[in-house]
């Protein structure tokens, strides 16, 4: 999925960009797997036996175990799910790297690569680490406030979304924003990372319940028809609005209704689902013109679709939620939540969704803004003026997306290597010009 981010973000960006959008993701990847694996997944999931301590943090049970030695069974909230403990590791490792990846779309041609790896490094520790816990690894939200998130609605979404936003706002706006064209380069990128999205969205939710049931089955049905009908919601929003359907706009939309159902695949009905994702798809193309009015630029619109996107799916589990589809949400053992509002459940859960989502709104957005504070007084945090016109590509990583280099260059280029080039070129014996000359003139 992430690869699949690194083209859908490449593919919105500026061409003169597009590596160090890329790098971003890539880099995501590395460096979040390996902090992962050192101190992030036991601080996350790891049962703190001070009661207390553990609603925040989790502890280092899980530090430099050995394969042969670890538990087998891993225990949340009662529920056995018999899975070895270092798949799940794996598994919640994929969450934590596109998390952190997610964050970069907000500050695409401007913040310098160093930065945005320390950024990274901190963010990922002061806010995914725990923010992880208390939604899935027995912290406050998930065990106090009991506010219910399948597979990654506040922990994910709204997380990176309140992130970014505050990222964007310290880093200021791109040059030449909004006046200038700053159109997406790349459009087959876009749609190509949407697919592989989508595709890799079925493991990211039907995998969160952890075992094969018929709870697995909603969450992927869930999956495909919410964000098929966001696709079709937002593309509605277009052909009305704009008198065009664009293929940015299908990917886009299909991205939305990814996010919205993420939280609540595997707590409602297909049919709440699809309506869920209808309404994902409307509010998230509206949501993206919001940076214009509010004058903000987050580049590539995470705000517009994962931040207000998330919220949507967290907030439907309230409508929507039905122990019918997961026995588990009213089960006082395991979830101890209530059915939605449409399920008898009253305003309860729509409460702790609420309480919830905003619980984690806050938290990721202060500490991010903090965190990009401090880059901008080390002057870590925004390349230059000539960096951001010329192109970051070049200047930060040495290279670019594309070879605008004429293809008869001082050597002759592909053309000359075909024999075809200006240094082949040769005249009968009539004097006329060769094959060669007329090609490369």
């Amino acid at each position: 999925m992430t690869p699949g981010l690194a083209l859908f973000y490449g593919g919105l960006n500026r061409s003169k960009g597009v590596l160090n959008m890329m790098m971003m993701s890539f880099a995501s990847i590395g460096l979040i797997s390996v902090l992962w694996i050192i101190y992030g997944f036991t601080l996350a999931f790891g049962v703190n036996e001070n009661a207390g301590l553990n609603n925040f943090i989790g502890n280092f049970s899980y530090l430099g175990t050995p394969v042969g030695t670890i538990s087998e069974e891993w225990l949340f909230f009662g529920a056995n799910t018999g899975i070895p403990t270092y798949a799940f590791l794996v598994f919640q490792m994929m969450f934590a790297v596109i998390t952190v990846a997610l964050i970069s779309g907000a500050v695409s041609d401007r913040m310098k690569f160093g930065g945005w790896v320390l950024f990274a490094l901190g963010w990922f520790t002061l806010v995914y680490v725990p923010v992880a816990h208390w939604v899935w690894g027995g912290g406050f939200i998930g065990s106090k406030i009991r506010a219910l998130d399948f597979a990654g609605g506040t922990a994910v979404h709204i997380n990176a979304g309140a992130a970014a936003l505050a990222l964007a706002l310290i880093l200021g706006k791109r040059i030449g924003w909004p006046r200038e064209n700053m159109r997406p380069h790349n459009v087959p990128f876009v749609a190509l990372g949407a697919g592989l999205l989508w595709f890799g969205w079925f493991g990211f939710n039907a995998g969160s319940e952890l075992t094969v049931d018929g709870t697995t089955v909603i969450a992927f049905i869930n999956t495909q028809v919410a964000t098929a009908a966001a696709l079709v919601g937002w593309v509605a929003v277009e052909w009305i609005r704009d008198k065009k359907p664009t293929l940015v706009g299908a990917s886009s939309g299909a991205v939305a209704g990814l996010v919205a159902i993420t939280p609540a695949c595997g707590f409602i009905a297909p049919i709440p689902a699809t309506i869920l994702g209808l309404v994902a798809g409307v509010v998230c193309a509206l949501a993206v013109g919001l940076k214009y009015k509010l004058g903000y630029d987050d580049s590539l619109d995470v705000v517009g679709v994962h931040f207000v996107g998330g919220w949507i799916g967290s907030l439907a589990i309230g409508f929507f939620a039905t122990d019918a589809v997961n026995s588990g949400i009213t089960d006082e053992k395991i979830l101890n939540a209530s059915n939605g509002l449409f399920y008898g459940g009253g305003f309860s859960q729509l409460g702790r969704q609420f309480l919830g989502s905003l619980s984690v709104t806050v938290y990721s957005f202060v500490i991010a803004a903090v965190l990009a504070l401090i880059l901008k007084a080390i002057k870590a945090a925004r390349v230059s003026e000539d960096t951001e016109v010329g192109g970051i590509d070049v200047t930060s990583h040495g290279e670019s997306g594309y070879d605008f280099t004429p293809a008869a260059g001082s050597n002759g280029g592909a053309f000359a290597l075909a024999g075809l080039g200006s240094n082949a070129a040769s005249t009968d014996a009539d004097g006329k010009a060769s094959a060669s000359q007329k090609v490369s003139g």
